[in-house]
């Protein structure tokens, strides 16, 4: 058991450090928080690498970063693992692209309709409705670099379910919920 643990250390440690809720609290501009998610995705396919489920080490980052058992570790284990799959559809996960993903940096995807195009983080609900979610890592999504350019600040029938999980869940303000909810005014 002590093995295991310290095999998924190195990882869940950063993982813990780049989504602790007080460190993303002290991020101030826009899009701050997407080297974090790159670099979370980096390391969880490493752990996966190494023989780790990506599961245990996010279980083990939120016991270091003391957010354990609630429903913030719950929503960012889950946009992670989202992200690592996506990272996996779009052939992210090449050498040349853990270099980039490791140094928060986008990676070219290279499977699909969109292969060349750099893969960049984006709001699931989108912040110009709720700055509160500005840097937080479980509201990004890797995506290609011509959908995001092209997709504006429209609210998905997705981002209205993950908006009214988040506030049922007590992450998201009455304010930003009305917002959403409202969504198109």
């Amino acid at each position: 058991m002590g093995v295991v643990l310290e095999a998924m250390a190195v990882p869940a440690k950063a993982i813990a450090s780049l989504t602790g809720p007080a460190k993303l609290a002290t991020l101030k501009g826009e899009r701050e928080a997407n080297p974090r998610l790159q670099k979370c995705v980096y390391w969880l396919a490493y752990a996966e690498e190494q023989g780790e489920r990506p599961e245990a080490v996010l279980d083990q980052s939120a016991k270091l970063n003391k957010t354990a058992g609630t429903p913030y570790a719950g929503f960012v284990s889950w946009g992670l693992l989202e992200n690592l799959k996506i990272a996996k559809e779009l052939g992210l996960l090449t050498s040349e692209g853990m270099a980039e993903l490791r140094q928060g940096k986008s990676a070219t995807i290279t499977k699909g309709q969109y292969s060349g195009q750099k893969a960049e983080p984006d709001y699931v609900i989108p912040v110009a409705l709720c700055p509160e979610l500005q840097n937080q890592v479980m509201n990004l999504e890797l995506r290609p670099a011509s959908l995001i350019r092209a997709k504006s600040d429209k609210v998905t029938e997705r981002a209205k379910v993950f908006a009214k999980e988040l506030y049922e869940a007590k992450l998201l303000s009455e304010e930003g919920w009305q917002k959403v909810k409202g969504w198109p005014p």
